[in-house]
Parts: structure tokens; sequence; C-alpha cells
């Protein structure tokens, strides 16, 4: 399916850093728990793994906030473990502890015999939910496909699930440090595959989430994290029908690493609400676009508090363009739909006075 521009192209433009009238807006989790007709959904279905692997309900799931709310993108309802999934490690989620799973690595051997996954054919269903997303967005809006980064998808490999210390996946690094690069270079290598499969299916943006990148040593972000990431980078198709499909990245806790994040030739960072968007223009010297940065826990405050945090948010990045709004990280579930409607609300009020130029 073509990538060919939407009605409302605003997100592509800003991520490209090209002239927009408003700052456009997404929230990373924007479909997901704190929607009271997606835990409708999710009983219906019976378990989460049962909307991801089902396009039908995946899109249904995808396209619920863009009812709701006056959003700018729309980004598919998946999963970052689908592709350890489709290695033969038996995802799943316990209730109140998050993804667990059933086989994770424990050996080199595990490690060494890890197949590398079709995107067509053991991850079929997200390609599948992709193009049906596409058509139901009938060219409205843009879609954003994504995947974990290898580091971050190496974590709960290697731990079995959600993990405070990392005590094994950081042992495998010094310990086998050859090891790790097998493993992050077959990560790399899926994710790269499966991104790509999502470009072709419909995606006309993409996310990598290098959600743990934060809790790397400096050096070792920069062997095991982010090398990985511009391998992925430098193997995506980019372009669809002449359509330039920009690519963000979103490392957690890593400002530090944000002027070598804009070398590796992605179009926009994805900033967490640590680093003012004020820093993180300086160190990238505008040669990347920004995504974010308001912290989700700002949704629990009140109106006012929203909409003064906003203004806020849009000062700290300042005049110009090539800023896409969202929060620092996920929507948490416990935040009330309507407080989402008045950021959004706010964006649209306050981000053209930022704008030096204000085409139609």
């Amino acid at each position: 399916m073509s990538a060919f521009a939407p009605e409302n192209d605003l997100l592509l433009r800003a991520l490209s850093a090209k002239p927009v009238p408003r700052t456009p807006v997404w929230v990373m989790r924007q479909a997901g728990r704190y929607l009271p007709e997606y835990r409708k959904l999710r009983a219906e279905a019976g378990s989460f793994m049962s909307l991801a692997t089902n396009p039908e309900l995946a899109c249904e799931v995808t396209l619920q906030p863009l009812r709701r709310f006056k959003l700018d993108a729309a980004i598919l309802f998946s999963d970052i473990l689908t592709i350890p999934d489709a290695m033969g490690l038996g995802l799943y989620f316990e209730e109140g502890e998050g993804p667990r799973f059933r086989q994770p690595l424990a050996s080199e051997r595990d490690i060494r015999q890890l197949p590398l996954p079709d995107p067509e054919r053991e991850l079929s269903y997200v390609t599948d939910a992709v193009r049906l997303i596409r058509q139901r967005l009938d060219n409205r809006l843009p879609l954003i496909g994504f995947s974990g980064s290898p580091w971050t998808l190496a974590t709960y490999m290697l731990e079995g699930g959600s993990s405070r210390t990392f005590a094994k996946s950081k042992k495998l690094l010094l310990e086998s440090a050859s090891v790790a690069h097998h493993l992050l270079g077959k990560l790399a290598d899926a994710v790269t595959d499966y991104l790509n499969a999502q470009i072709a299916a419909g995606a006309q943006a993409v996310q990598i989430f290098d959600t743990w990148g934060g809790a790397l040593p400096y050096a070792q972000y920069r062997e095991f994290s982010l090398a990985y990431m511009q391998r992925i980078v430098d193997g995506l198709n980019r372009s669809d029908a002449g359509t330039h499909v920009p690519v963000i990245l979103f490392s957690k806790g890593c400002s530090i690493h944000y002027a070598a994040m804009a070398e590796t030739g992605c179009d926009a960072i994805g900033v967490d609400w640590t680093c003012s968007l004020a820093q993180a223009r300086d160190l990238t010297g505008d040669r990347v676009a920004l995504q974010g940065n308001l912290d989700p826990a700002t949704l629990l405050a009140g109106p006012e508090a929203i909409r003064a945090a906003v203004q806020q948010t849009l000062a700290s990045y300042g005049d110009g363009h090539g800023h896409v709004f969202n929060l620092g990280h996920g929507i948490t579930p416990d935040v009330p739909p309507e407080h989402l409607g008045v950021l959004i609300d706010a964006v649209r009020d306050f981000s053209p006075g930022y704008k030096t130029e204000n085409p139609a």
C-alpha cells in the first residue's frame, strides 16, 4: 500500500521539520487501558494477546482514541514483544506483573538457535492489521508503526519479563560480549525486516522504542543499544511511492546521547520529561525533529494545570517547526480520558503562536 500523504499530514511534515500551522499531537499508548471502550473490548476478547493477534480487534483498538479526540496520527495497536514471541519464547501477560515469557533465553545455545521470523508469516497478524487500519483511516490521518529496540527486546528475553536490575542482561554484556552482539545483531535484523514489512503494508512513519536504554552505562549504551538502532535505521526502506517515511528514535532516560542519536540518520528523537525541549534542541542543533515531552503524571492534574503545562512545553521548544507534541512516555491507565482532551485542545489553542510561518 502506498504511503501517500494523508489529508492531515501535519505529523509527517513536522517530523521532516517542514512548516506547519500548528504543532501536531499524538500520545504514546493513546489506545489503551485509560479508555473504558478499550477495557470493555479487552474483557470481551479475554486477554491482551487475543486483542493484539486479531487484526480486526487491533484495528478497532487503534481507531478508538481517534473517535474521541482530535489527534493528528494513529499508532498501531500492538506490543513491542511480538518479535520475541515470533521467535518462540511464548509471550503472555500476567495480571499485575506485565509481560512474561514461558521460555526465556537461558544459554548461549538458546541465543544461537533463535530463528529469524518472517513478518508476513509469523507476524502476519500485525501486517494484516496495518493494512486494515490504513483502509479504515481512508487517508484521513497518518499511521505510525513501531518496534522495540534490540537492547530493550533482549532484556525481556533474557530476564523472562520486566526487571529492575537487568542482572542477567548486564552479566551477558560483561562476560560474553560476543554472544550479546550475536543476539543484538539477530534482533536488529528482525526489527529491520519487521518495520520494513509494516512500511510495505502502509505505515507512514515508524518509531523504535528503546525503553530500557537508560539502564546502560554511557559506553555500553553506545555499543549495545545505539549501534544496533543505527543498523536498523540504515536498513529501513524510507521511501514508498516517492513519499518519505520518517523514523523516530525514543530512548528513555538517554538525553546525554541525543547528539549521537541525531547522527544516526533518524528524522526525530522522542524526548522524555527529564530533559527540557530547549536542552534537547540545543544538543541536537535542529538536525532532527523533536517529539515530546510532557510528564504523563500531568494528566492526573486539573484542566488549568494541564493547560499551563502544555504552554510551558511549547515555550520550551520555542519558535519554529520540527516539534511533535507528545508525552515523555506512555499515558497511564489512571488518567481520566477527558484530561487528554484538555491537553489536545491546549496544543491546538497555543501552538500556532510559536510558528513563525502559518501556511494554509
